[in-house]
This record gives structure tokens, C-alpha cells and sequence, in this order.
């Protein structure tokens, strides 16, 4: 679980800004975020030119990755208690898709949470987020980055006591210093059913009212990607159903990005991507999940993970980087 103080944007940022001038984002030499060029095709020998036989089939343009994690390296402790949660990760994060991740306890899957969010730097590695690498940000830079651009979804809600819901979803727009969009805001209440819930306060709500106002308030900001850490572990069924609802909303409708950790295949399921991590390395993705096929790879990624015997049968699991899993 991510470890931040209640608030959507850390209370550390929140002095941040009100101590320091965030100066203009510094963007580091982005040569290792660049694909190879393909190979250029040997030139065809001296002849006749052949004749025009229509317009040149052009592939469609990959789009660029929202974020992008580059070999993440990170340890923790010393000698015998020493970990490595992250062991040479590389994944793309796709724009404009709801991403799921996974994996056994230890596997670092709220670590790599932390590095894609920028608030936990890695050992080495590079993380780029839409074409800016973040590491090695200044903590002014960093602070501006996550309130101008991530938006957060935590299981504990993280809604301040004090404010009405309205106060609380515009919040991050608040210390951005910006105005912001009355229409926007207008559709996303509608959209989440918080009309006539906006002058309540936290205590006021229920669980699943309170975290529908955490998703009003990351996608009122209009941020390049949503995190989202165990969104529905602290609701009901029914609850937490709603949420992911609402999050696969914010995909299809508003061309959000999210990512997604969470340990419930049927909340993994509602993503488009699932991506299984263990001993810090990506081990399999799923791509149109079933919560069959995921709790099936779940289970196998786990087992090999400890030792144990791994069901043979209606295995869904791919290799890194390979595609698999059931149809939606």
C-alpha cells in the first residue's frame, strides 16, 4: 500500500508549495525513451523502375507509452534482511488503457506503484511519464509533476476531514493555482452520482460515497494518468464494484489512463491489461482478462514464486512480454 499522508497530494508537497517556487520542469537528455528505428531495407538492385501500383501501405503509428519504466532497480535493508522489491523491471504503461497489477505478497507491485507515481525514487533505472523523465527530479519539480499530472485513488480514501466533498475533489486544482473547468466538474458529479452530495463532509458519507469523491477528485484535475492502490479493499461487494465501474468509466469515456494495483481478480478483470509480477520482475501479462484467467495465472505465478506445484491445466499465463488470456 502506498504510504502518504491523507491527502490527495502528500502533505510534504503541500509545504513544498508554500515554501518553495516550483521552477520550470527540467526534461534530462530522453535518448533511452526513444524505440530503435526499424531496419532500413537493403536497396534493390539497378532496373527498370516498376510501375506505380498505388499509394505505399504506411503502418499505424504506435502511440506513445503514458509512462514508461526502465530496467527499476530498488533494495531495502542490509545483510540478511536485505530485499530487492524491483530487480531490473522494464514495462510499457499503454495511454488511454486501464492496466491492472499483480503478483504475490513481496512481489513489488506497490513499489512499482510508488516509482510510476514519483513518490519513491528507484536504486537505477529511469521512470518516464508522457516523454518526461522523472527521475532525478527536484522535490519541487517532483511536487509539481504529481500535482499537475497524477492523479490518486487510495484504498483509505484520503479525503480531508474538514472539507465539504466539493472542497475535497477540487482540492488539487486549489493548490495548482488553477481555475477550474465548472462544466467538467459539473459532468463528472453527474457521472458519479455526487450531486447532491457536495456540501457533505467525509463523515457524512459512506465508504463508497467518500471514494467515489477520490475518483471526482483525480479526474477533475485532468491528470496524465490515474494510480489507483487497492481501490476497493476498504468497501462491500457492491461498493467496490461501483468504483471500478467508475474507473472503467473514465477510460472509455474520458480517454483516462489508469493503473491499477490490486490482489481481487474480479477487480483485475475489469482492466484491459494485467500485468503479474514476482521477485520484482514482470512474469506474465493477460490482455482481456476473465476473472478466471486471472486468478488461474495468479495462482500459477505464485506457485512458482515458492516453490510450490502449479496447476497444469486452463493455464492462462504468458511469458514477459508475450500476449494471453481469456476473451472479455
Amino acid at each position: 500500500m502506498l504510504l502518504v499522508t491523507p491527502q490527495t497530494i502528500p502533505w510534504s508537497d503541500v509545504r513544498s508549495l508554500l515554501n518553495h517556487q516550483a521552477g520550470s520542469m527540467h526534461t534530462p537528455d530522453q535518448s533511452r525513451a526513444v524505440s530503435p528505428a526499424p531496419p532500413v531495407a537493403p536497396t534493390a538492385p539497378a532496373g527498370p523502375t516498376p510501375p506505380v501500383a498505388g499509394p505505399a501501405h504506411r503502418e499505424p503509428a504506435i502511440p506513445e507509452p503514458a509512462i514508461r519504466a526502465i530496467r527499476l532497480v530498488k533494495t531495502y535493508g542490509e545483510g540478511d534482511a536485505r530485499v530487492r522489491p524491483l530487480d531490473g523491471l522494464t514495462i510499457d504503461i499503454a495511454a488511454s488503457r486501464f492496466t491492472a497489477i499483480m503478483g504475490p505478497s513481496g512481489s513489488g507491485k506497490s513499489t512499482l506503484l510508488n516509482m510510476l507515481a514519483g513518490l519513491d525514487t528507484p536504486d537505477s533505472g529511469e521512470v518516464i511519464l508522457g516523454g518526461t523523465p522523472i527521475t532525478g527530479l527536484k522535490d519541487a519539480q517532483l511536487t509539481a509533476l504529481r500535482r499537475d499530472r497524477i492523479g490518486f485513488v487510495f484504498q483509505a480514501f484520503n479525503l480531508v476531514p474538514a472539507m465539504t466533498a466539493e472542497e475535497n475533489i477540487v482540492l488539487p486544482s486549489q493548490l495548482a493555482g488553477r481555475r477550474v473547468d465548472r462544466r467538467f466538474f459539473r459532468r463528472i458529479v453527474d457521472l458519479l452520482g455526487l450531486t447532491d452530495r457536495l456540501r457533505h463532509r467525509p463523515h457524512e458519507l459512506s465508504g463508497g460515497q467518500q471514494q467515489r469523491v477520490a475518483v471526482a477528485r483525480a479526474l477533475v484535475a485532468s491528470p496524465d494518468v490515474i494510480v489507483a492502490d487497492e481501490p476497493t479493499g476498504n468497501l462491500d461487494s457492491a461498493s467496490g464494484e461501483e468504483v471500478l465501474g467508475l474507473l472503467r468509466a473514465s477510460v472509455d469515456e474520458f480517454g483516462q489512463t489508469v493503473v491499477m494495483v490490486t490482489h481481487d481478480p474480479q477487480a483485475a478483470a475489469r482492466a484491459d491489461r494485467v500485468l503479474m509480477l514476482a521477485d520484482g520482475r514482470l512474469a506474465g501479462e493477460l490482455h482481456s482478462p476473465t476473472a478466471e484467467a486471472v486468478a488461474t495465472a495468479l495462482t500459477q505465478v505464485t506457485a512458482r514464486a515458492t516453490g510450490a506445484q502449479a496447476p497444469s491445466a486452463g493455464a492462462h499465463s504468458a511469458p514477459a512480454g508475450a500476449h494471453g488470456g481469456g476473451a472479455r
